[in-house]
């Protein structure tokens, strides 16, 4: 997956080449004048235009006269503000470009600064743009990396959990079922209670598992699996309303992957820190791909810092080239939107309808 988004970002970086090829020249398709030629040529023509005054009738008495001074410094004054009126103009797309640095962020998509201005400003803003994408590019590469070493990590717990930690506590339970048929009366409701808390972990064991490793994702694909996920997070004190439909269009893998934790990031975060009492998760096709909106009724995401789950939701959006957003829902709470580009070559999906 790395090498697929290593290759797109390097495709969106030749895409910028000519931008930044083509900086010297203005939006209108003109050679725009450098920031050095234009100070020159105004510093220029006041000498010029001075000098052919003290070279004609001008003259300049001494001691100076005051019409002499007045003019003088009215001279001085018009070299000055054109001076400033040019540094203004010429320095301004920096400024815009110096605003940009100061808030980017490579998982956070946002607009990158026009490419305008004097050609030095202009072919800057172009590099630091080609810079962005590039940066973004190889973020991309090694979040993938690192996604794929995690998704074997976790499948790995998962099956020692699964065959090490479950078998065991399984044959403890039998154990305990054979001894509580011999134990006198008076220790069995004892050994009744340890067969209980047996059998609640072993529950918990097979319930951390399915979560480390999303076999219903492999089996029956994303609609049931999303469909799961929204019946394991319902439980006392919280709803999980789903619509997720069948017809979705196709996805690739990693796509699909990142859909699912996703949704599972969102509804934990939902459960443990927004304080809601109903939540709802919807997955709909969209004109060039698909959306899944987590959306609940609880505090909101206030003014806290961004926590590892949300970074690591960006990292994967990032990873499959999606969007997300996180938004306060329209009455109160929290809106986790990400929206998915459909792969290459597939046909995308007519139906946008309205945002939920």
């Amino acid at each position: 997956m790395g090498v697929v988004t290593d290759i797109r970002g390097r495709a969106r970086a030749r895409s910028l080449d000519p931008a930044v090829s083509c900086a010297e020249s203005g939006r209108s398709g003109k050679r725009t004048v450098s920031l050095f030629w234009r100070i020159f040529s105004l510093n220029a023509a006041g000498l010029f235009v001075a000098t052919a005054l003290l070279l004609g009738p001008l003259t300049v008495s001494t001691p100076v006269l005051p019409g002499e001074a007045l003019i003088l410094l009215a001279g001085l004054a018009a070299l000055l503000a054109g001076n400033a009126a040019v540094l203004r103009i010429g320095l301004r797309p920096l400024r815009r470009l110096g605003s940009a640095m100061a808030t980017a962020d490579l998982l956070v998509p946002g607009a990158r600064p026009a490419v305008a201005g004097p050609a030095e400003a202009a072919q800057l803003i172009a590099t630091y743009n080609t810079m962005l994408d590039r940066l973004r590019a190889e973020r991309a590469a090694g979040a993938g990396r690192a996604l794929q070493a995690q998704e074997r990590e976790r499948h790995r717990i998962a099956r020692e959990l699964h065959d090490e930690v479950g078998q065991t506590l399984t044959a403890v339970l039998l154990q305990l079922k054979r001894v509580a048929d011999r134990v006198p009366g008076e220790l069995r409701e004892e050994v009744t209670l340890a067969q209980e808390a047996t059998r609640a972990g072993l529950d918990e064991i097979r319930r951390i598992a399915r979560r480390l490793r999303p076999g219903v994702l492999e089996e029956l694909g994303l609609p049931s699996a999303l469909r799961s996920l929204a019946a394991e997070f319902t439980h006392h004190g919280l709803s999980v309303e789903h619509h997720v439909p069948g017809d979705l269009p196709p996805l690739a893998p990693e796509a699909e992957l990142v859909l699912y934790r996703v949704a599972q990031e969102g509804l934990t975060n939902t459960a443990r820190h927004s304080g809601a009492d109903h939540a709802a998760l919807t997955l709909r096709p969209l004109a060039g791909g698909v959306e899944l909106l987590v959306r609940d009724n609880g505090t909101g995401l206030g003014t806290a810092a961004e926590g590892a789950g949300i970074r690591g939701m960006r990292e994967r959006a990032l990873l499959i080239g999606a969007e997300i957003h996180f938004e306060p829902a329209p009455s109160g709470g929290t809106d986790v939107r990400l929206r998915v580009p459909a792969p290459p070559g597939q046909p995308s999906a007519d139906r946008t309808g309205d945002s939920p």
